[in-house]
């Protein structure tokens, strides 16, 4: 039987394999596991790394995360205050940037690693390659340049910035998240990780127009990549679609690994790769709250249907929310091996 990282590297370069790579994104369902509250499970990256390779053994597939949560990225940059929910990831729960004023004081560390927050996480990547590297390929999450001062600022005013705002201080702010994205990148390549998840919301066309794209975001989406190279890099735009801009980027960037959105068309997404890369076909996970085990096996068996024939497929999830019964995580992982099996 293969691992995780020999179905990874085979669906890549398109050789043969048992079945395609599963990815399941399962995160704050390790501190249930442990029997931990959130606070506490996030506190430690021993933990966190802990929970992530048992639930991997425990439902059989492909990754790991090193990931904590998305604000982590805010904290690194001074953020002091997270909100810990009971039963999901924590929120950022100030934001750094209140006024445009604030934007010349954000600094972005010398050496991120030395941070005792990213030291955590560093902690946590540290055990999975121990414990799994080079069998399991591990992830890391990283937001992109563009997307970066939602974290800081909110989301309502970074876009009022971003569409209305003063073009200098906006380009600042820019500059400012274009070095910690770089300096990210390093740091986590250096500490061993595999795959690197560019989430960048403003990479689709339904976050922002076409020519917006073409003027702005294309043009950070060169930068972040051209400074960084594409090795391990997965573009994700969340759960945006980006069917439309795939051809493009492609070419401008080089990008090998494509996240689709459960939104976009399997099959679609597949012939825009056309071959040039791994088309990932994912299950929108936030509706398997609600769904029986029954219709999430319908929808895995559609979505491997439409993107397995010719093989560079993988199987994916989005953020797995805590609420998720574990009947349907069951059934969506054993239907995901039934149906991406080449051995039948």
């Amino acid at each position: 039987m293969m691992n995780g990282m020999e179905r990874l590297a085979a669906a890549i370069n398109g050789t043969p394999a048992d079945r395609i790579p599963v990815f399941c994104n399962l995160l704050d369902q390790g501190a249930a596991e442990l029997g931990m509250s959130i606070r506490e499970y996030y506190s430690n990256g021993e933990h966190v790394a802990t929970g992530q390779l048992r639930m991997r053994e425990k439902y059989g597939y492909d990754n790991l995360w090193s990931l904590f949560y998305v604000g982590k990225e805010a904290e690194l940059l001074g953020c002091r205050h997270m909100v810990f929910a009971a039963d999901g990831p924590p929120n950022v729960g100030e934001m750094i940037i209140k006024t445009y004023d604030d934007i010349a004081g954000i600094r972005v560390p010398d050496d991120i690693t030395s941070h005792p927050a990213f030291a955590e996480e560093l902690k946590c990547l540290s055990i999975l390659r121990r414990e799994a590297g080079g069998k399991y390929p591990v992830c890391a999450y990283i937001t992109s340049t563009m997307t970066l001062p939602s974290l800081l600022m909110g989301m309502e005013k970074w876009l009022e910035m971003l569409l209305c705002g003063p073009a200098d201080l906006r380009d600042e702010l820019l500059a400012k998240c274009h070095e910690f994205f770089v300096k990210e990148v390093q740091a986590y390549r250096a500490a061993g990780a595999d795959v690197l998840v560019y989430s960048n919301p403003f990479g689709s066309t339904d976050f922002v127009s076409m020519k917006y794209f073409m003027e702005h975001t294309l043009p950070w989406i060169e930068k972040d990549i051209k400074a960084v190279g594409t090795e391990g890099m997965v573009y994700y735009c969340g759960s945006a679609r980006f069917n439309r801009v795939i051809d493009i980027v492609q070419q401008r960037t080089g990008i090998g690994v494509w996240y689709l959105s459960p939104l976009d068309d399997v099959a679609e997404g597949k012939r825009l790769i056309a071959g040039r890369g791994l088309c990932c076909g994912i299950i929108n996970d936030i509706e398997m709250i609600d769904w029986q085990p029954d219709r999430v096996r319908q929808e895995v068996k559609r979505i491997i249907g439409a993107g397995k024939p010719g093989g560079k497929f993988l199987f994916g999830t989005l953020v797995m929310p805590f609420a998720i019964p574990e009947e349907n995580i069951r059934a969506m992982l054993e239907a995901a091996y039934e149906y991406g099996s080449f051995e039948n």
